[in-house]
Formats: C-alpha cells, structure tokens, sequence
C-alpha cells in the first residue's frame, strides 16, 4: 500500500516588481492582477508634497504610494507570483534595494507623456542586472508611440521586451507580466549556458 503524505505543499514563490515614474500606473496594476485584496499603501497628497514631487503630466493625481503596493498571483499550488509596486518619488528611492532583493524579474511602466520618468527604473534594473520589461501604459486607449519608438527613445537593449498595455486591464497586465517571465527564463538560460550549469 502506497502511503500519501499529509505534509502541506509549499509553493515556490517568484518575486516581480513593478517600478515606473510617480503616477504611471503601478498600483492600478497591482490591483488589476492580484488575487487577493492588494496591499496599498496610498496617501493624499497635501501641500507638504508642492516642490518636492514633480506632479507635471498629472496634476489630476490625489493620491500616492508611501511605501509599496502588494498583490498575489497563484500560478500553480507549486508556484505563487508576489508583486510589489515600488514608490515613485525620488525620495522613496531609498526602499527599491530592500524591495529588489530576491527579485526574479521587474516590470518597469512607462507613460509616452514623459518618458523621462522611466530611466530611474531601467538604470536600477540594469545596474543590478535585474530581467525587466517595458510595459508602456495606454492612458484612455492612447496609443502614441509604437513599441519599437518607445524602445529607441529610452535606448533599451534589444532583448528587452516593450509592451503596450493598458494597467486597467487584468488581460493586459498579465501579458506584460508574462513578458517579464519569459525574459528571466531566457536570462537564466544564457547563464547556464555560459557557465556550463555550474
């Protein structure tokens, strides 16, 4: 007789985060994706923020992630996605080290309005030598700049994925999601490759 084990599986977990300039989307996605009730850690922005966050491109904005946004995805029973939005102002900064630890992968959002808003992030993954994507945020439907335009505007490696999304959109966000996971595994791919699987 075959005996079962009733020890519980434990999944393994991936860890993806999700950067980008202050108001491009990062928590509407975290909360277009994730399984459970997300984790946000918004806060309304007073007049303490005037001169310190750039709010140019959106001034509509009342509100801002202080810390970080958490979601869940369940791939599997064997393997569960954690996302975590990272802050978007220049002085949140200071938390992306902790929360890049342990990442497989990170999606960096883009907005065409200002493009400028995304360098922080790729410089951060690509220093670190962190698998990213470039998921660029359809505001409204907008869809003003193709993806190979977007990839020589913020001069990105070929390899680097870009995909126009739009963050509202569960379907939408997974792809650029899947893009992410797809550049990791080729990523660690290569590295095997290279050192023999050692």
């Amino acid at each position: 007789m075959v005996s079962v084990s009733s020890e519980p599986v434990l999944p393994t977990a991936l860890k993806i985060l999700i950067a980008g300039g202050f108001g491009v989307g990062k928590t509407t996605m975290v909360g277009s994706v994730s399984e459970v009730a997300p984790l946000e850690t918004e806060e309304r922005i007073t007049a303490a923020s005037v001169g310190v966050d750039d709010l140019a491109g959106v001034e509509k904005k009342t509100s801002t992630t202080v810390a970080m946004d958490f979601g869940r995805i369940t791939i599997s029973p064997e393997l569960v996605l954690y996302l975590f939005g990272t802050p978007g102002q220049d002085r949140f900064w200071f938390m992306w080290d902790d929360l890049s630890s342990g990442a497989l992968g990170a999606v960096v959002l883009a907005d065409t309005r200002r493009l400028d808003a995304s360098f922080a992030s790729i410089d951060f993954f690509e220093a670190r030598d962190i698998p990213f994507a470039v998921g660029v945020n359809c505001f409204d439907g907008r869809r003003d700049a193709t993806a190979e335009q977007v990839r020589e505007a913020l001069d990105l490696d070929p390899s680097t994925p870009v995909v126009l999304c739009d963050v509202r959109e569960r379907a939408s966000s997974k792809e650029v999601l899947l893009a992410v996971l797809d550049t990791a595994r080729k990523q660690a791919e290569a590295r095997l490759a290279t050192t023999g699987g050692v």
